[in-house]
């Protein structure tokens, strides 16, 4: 990535592009053998391979399957822009609602490629996501090697990840779950503007788009994403380590790939009314970043409280006049997440009691030092500090002032700052984690690898000496991830080489009956998990889903798991009938459920919801009452 064109250097350049395609292949193999081998996948029947696309993989999954038994293309768009199966009662735009465009691409491309004969539809899309894989993996190591001047850091990075994979992704068991589409176009993006950031890399403008374009094109929580990493952007703004120029760059190539995917999803209201567009038209306004430290402080924190409130001012009145309801449901689990909101809301409480939106557990960051990971990340980290060097007025010499700037390399603040900010999300937000361990791989091997901060250490040590740089540049890696084989290639190889088998007779045999006794056209009711896989195993028609970024869809499925609440057969068979539901399916699982603490089972929770006291009910009792009164088909 410099500006040597001598013959070393390109067999050099050669081989680390070499080594990060291997480790790309690397972990699309491992995850796509721990898919097979946990499954047995190339064993089981259809109906058990469509199962194993548990609660909302088995939704988006279904919508691949039904664009391939179209007749054609344009029937098969047709059917998405006008479909009246996934809701019963109701025609909605599932390319405006949901984040399908993958499905509808590869579907599309399945049709016209020649491969029909030698590969099954399932197996061309599962390889798709495993490919992803690959390619998040080879971002990461760019990355890496864009910050330290070394691909060793990036094979470094690509170590970590495939090694920390437990933390660092869950692609082998929630494959069509939109993050694992959208994370490596996040991992590109972190790449192009690394590459935007770096002297005469600045032509990476276009590259910046496609990458933030594909990003939110896939996961409909992509304004959350953005709003975080706007923030970063207007943290690096605030202290001088971007020109205006880079700013408005950075923040119009969000706001283009924002605009592009509201216009390809037929202008949905979600995205105009999202925070990171009313932050960024918000955080235009320049500051004066002027006078003394306080004096500069003093305006600068004046200038954040305003940005702030301006924010909060076009945001609502964005959705007044939008009159957009469809993400109430997240800030409200925000709010009753730090105590802010009522803890009695149903969707609140869906949230707030699976442990995926809990914090972080501790044991996450022993897996992650176990690894080596943790410690050079830390030390990466602390690098932070140096920032405020290169502003203090009168503290340090010119000589330590630059030797600050450059280890506090534009590309270099922003990737500590995007790694800090994210770090923060995934503390407050486990799920959020893998947002942030992949690119902990990138930080950590960057402190490793990164010649800054070798030359400053052995600067202090008076040792210092480009053979002896380069020495330990190359000694440290190649160290580290000898270790790393030596230590953990025996369990990497007794992990693939275990073998498991899909088995759950019981869901078989409930999608058996509903495609052989009932009718094509019947509408069913029941956990929005379930009723994920009745669509694509049965096609039948549902009453509610997972995608839970409707208001109208939400208050339903509150409306259908009343069969699980303190309401009388009466009341509940007229909700079911109001929303044209023919069956209902009730589980076990739910009805006798122990996975939750008590007040965190969803029948508890829908109770507080009714305002009924779960703590003066017969919960055994009851369960058999439901059990009886709804054990028959309506």
């Amino acid at each position: 990535f410099g500006c040597d064109w001598s013959w070393k250097a390109i067999v050099w350049a050669a081989l680390g592009l070499s080594v990060s395609v291997g480790l790309g292949l690397l972990c699309c193999i491992y995850v796509a053998t721990l898919h097979e081998n946990d499954l047995w996948f190339s064993n089981i029947k259809e109906v058990e391979r469509e199962i194993s696309f548990r609660t909302e993989c088995g939704l988006y999954y279904s919508y691949f399957k039904q664009m391939l038994q179209a007749p054609s293309v344009q029937q098969g768009l047709f059917e998405l822009t006008n479909d009246n199966l996934t809701e019963s009662k109701r025609t909605i735009n599932l390319l405006q609602r949901m984040n399908i465009y993958q499905e509808v691409f590869l579907s599309v491309l399945y049709r016209f490629l020649p491969i029909q004969s030698y590969l099954e539809p399932v197996y061309f899309y599962i390889y798709t996501v495993f490919s992803l894989q690959a390619v998040y993996v080879i971002a990461l190591y760019l990355t890496a090697w864009l910050l330290s001047g070394s691909w060793l850091a990036g094979a470094l990075a690509g170590v970590w990840y495939i090694l920390n994979r437990v933390d660092t992704t869950r692609v082998e068991f929630t494959i069509s779950l939109r993050e694992n589409w959208s994370l490596p176009f996040l991992a590109l993006q972190v790449a192009a503007i690394t590459c935007y950031l770096r002297p005469h890399l600045s032509v990476m403008v276009w590259l910046m788009y496609v990458t933030t374009f594909s990003f939110c094109l896939t996961w409909q929580f992509n304004q959350f994403i953005l709003l975080v990493q706007a923030l970063v952007i207007y943290t690096l703004d605030c202290l001088d380590f971007l020109t205006t120029t880079q700013v408005t760059t950075l923040y119009l190539t969000q706001v283009s790939g924002l605009l592009s995917v509201w216009l390809l999803q037929f202008c949905n209201s979600m995205l105009l009314g999202s925070l990171v567009l009313s932050f960024i038209m918000a955080a235009l306004f320049p500051a004066l970043k002027t006078g003394s430290l306080l004096v500069r402080l003093a305006k600068l924190l004046l200038h954040t409280a305003l940005v702030l409130l301006l924010t909060s001012i076009i945001n609502y009145l964005a959705k007044t006049i939008l009159q957009l309801r469809s993400d109430e449901h997240i800030y409200k689990f925000i709010k009753s997440k730090f105590g802010l909101g009522l803890t009695r809301d149903f969707d609140a409480g869906l949230y707030l009691c699976e442990e995926a939106f809990g914090l972080l557990p501790l044991d996450t960051l022993e897996r992650l030092a176990g690894t080596l990971l943790l410690h050079p990340y830390g030390l990466a980290l602390s690098n932070i500090r140096v920032a405020f060097i290169t502003h203090y007025p009168n503290c340090k010499s010119v000589k330590q002032k630059r030797g600050a700037q450059e280890l506090f390399r534009p590309d270099v603040a922003y990737n500590l700052l995007h790694t800090l900010f994210y770090g923060l999300l995934a503390f407050s937000t486990m799920r959020m984690k893998y947002i942030w361990t992949g690119h902990m791989c990138v930080v950590a091997a960057y402190g490793v690898c990164g010649k800054e901060a070798w030359t400053l250490l052995l600067g202090t040590l008076r040792c210092n000496s480009k053979i002896l740089l380069r020495l330990v540049r190359c000694a440290v890696p190649l160290v580290i991830i000898s270790y790393l084989y030596y230590k953990f290639w025996p369990v990497l190889m007794e992990e693939v080489s275990e073998l498991r088998e899909f088995y759950d007779p019981d869901t078989v045999e409930l999608m058996t009956w509903i495609s052989t006794k009932t009718p094509q056209h019947a509408v069913f009711a029941g956990s929005m998990q379930l009723l994920a896989g009745i669509k694509l195993c049965t096609g039948r028609v549902l009453t509610n889903h997972p995608h839970y970024e409707d208001k109208d869809l939400r208050e339903r499925t509150q409306q259908v798991y009343q069969v699980y609440a303190q309401r009388s057969p009466e009341e509940v068979h007229a909700i079911l009938r109001a929303v044209g539901a023919d069956y209902v399916v009730l589980e076990n699982s739910i009805c006798y459920e122990r996975r939750h603490r008590r007040g965190c089972r969803l029948r508890d929770l829908l109770d507080l919801a009714n305002g009924h006291c779960s703590d003066c009910l017969d919960f055994q009792g009851r369960d058999r009452h439901l059990s009886v009164r709804l054990g028959v088909l309506l």
